[in-house]
């Protein structure tokens, strides 16, 4: 009996202590893993950027380069001089923190605008059928327009001030942010709505407690590429008519046939929208941890 007890009292220790060295292998896994995918970012960036710096490299037999011509594609080595001058000497139209706040200032009203509107009407017209049937057309046609061509409407109607670029972004997000708001509404469970009447919910507590919860899946999905269309709209904006911000600097560069300026202006772009989608990123898994469906680490895709 005692032999017995003995083994019985060791058999959770060693439970313990097998889980433990599984969680210190997933953890070593996961560590290698992330390595291995950052090396493999890493290596495929200087790849490219290699081949195009040497592909765009001059000399007495090659005017216009081994492979690609530097007057059209500029080079990476040109690109970072670039930068860098524009951090140091600031650019033609100011200094480079100048036009980055305004493309910021610019998008972040319009991507705000747009998310509140898209999410009031996308809500409004999938709860209530009567206005889906009514606005559904007139949408579906304004979704269909090519909104780009409106940045040049805007600045005729509203100026060449900061809300006409604000007003180009609107329209960008809005239809993003409005059909994934529609689409979260309708795809509620119906059962769960029926509950929550029979547990005696009014209509307001079931759009706060039931509908929106359920919707927020979808509606902060669309976030993910709603700023991306913000910063499209506000250098759009800029582009067609500005007195500062990235857009008017790419123009600029175009005009003045200087591809490195242009690649450097792209360049921050991406860096302003790949900080937003990691501040977009944190935010969304703060605010739906339920997520029973999360992709985590482990999963191999």
């Amino acid at each position: 009996m005692s032999a017995l007890s003995a083994a019985s009292r060791n058999e959770p220790a060693r439970a313990d202590e097998a889980s433990t060295s599984a969680s210190r292998a997933r953890a070593r896994a996961r560590a290698n893993r992330r390595l291995l995918v950052n090396a493999l970012r890493v290596a495929f960036a200087v790849i490219v950027l290699g081949f195009w710096e040497i592909g765009t490299t001059t000399d007495a037999d090659h005017h216009d380069g081994l492979w690609m011509d530097p007057f059209f594609y500029g080079r990476p080595s040109g690109v970072a001089s670039q930068l860098w001058s524009w951090i140091t000497n600031g650019t033609a139209q100011g200094p480079l923190w100048l036009q980055v706040a305004t493309t910021l200032e610019e998008a972040f009203l319009g991507f705000l605008i747009g998310v509140v509107l898209g999410v009031i009407f996308g809500v409004a017209l999938g709860r209530v059928r009567l206005l889906s049937d009514v606005f559904a057309p007139y949408i579906k046609a304004l979704n269909a327009m090519p909104r780009v061509v409106l940045g040049s409407i805007f600045i005729i109607t509203i100026g060449y001030g900061i809300w006409s670029k604000v007003a180009l972004a609107v329209v960008l997000v809005f239809f993003v942010v409005f059909f994934n708001a529609f689409q979260g509404v309708r795809e509620v469970d119906r059962v769960l709505i029926a509950n929550a009447r029979i547990l005696g919910a009014s209509e307001r507590q079931l759009s706060t407690h039931v509908i929106l919860p359920s919707a927020l899946s979808w509606i902060l999905a669309s976030l993910h590429t709603s700023f991306g269309f913000a910063l499209v709209g506000a250098v759009v904006g800029e582009y067609l008519g500005a007195i500062h911000g990235i857009g008017l600097v790419i123009a600029t560069a175009q005009a003045t046939f200087n591809p490195n300026g242009v690649f450097a202006a792209m360049f921050i772009l991406a860096v302003v929208a790949f900080t937003a989608e990691v501040v977009l990123t944190w935010l969304e898994n703060r605010l739906i941890k339920w997520r029973p469906n999360t992709v985590t680490a482990d999963v191999r895709i």
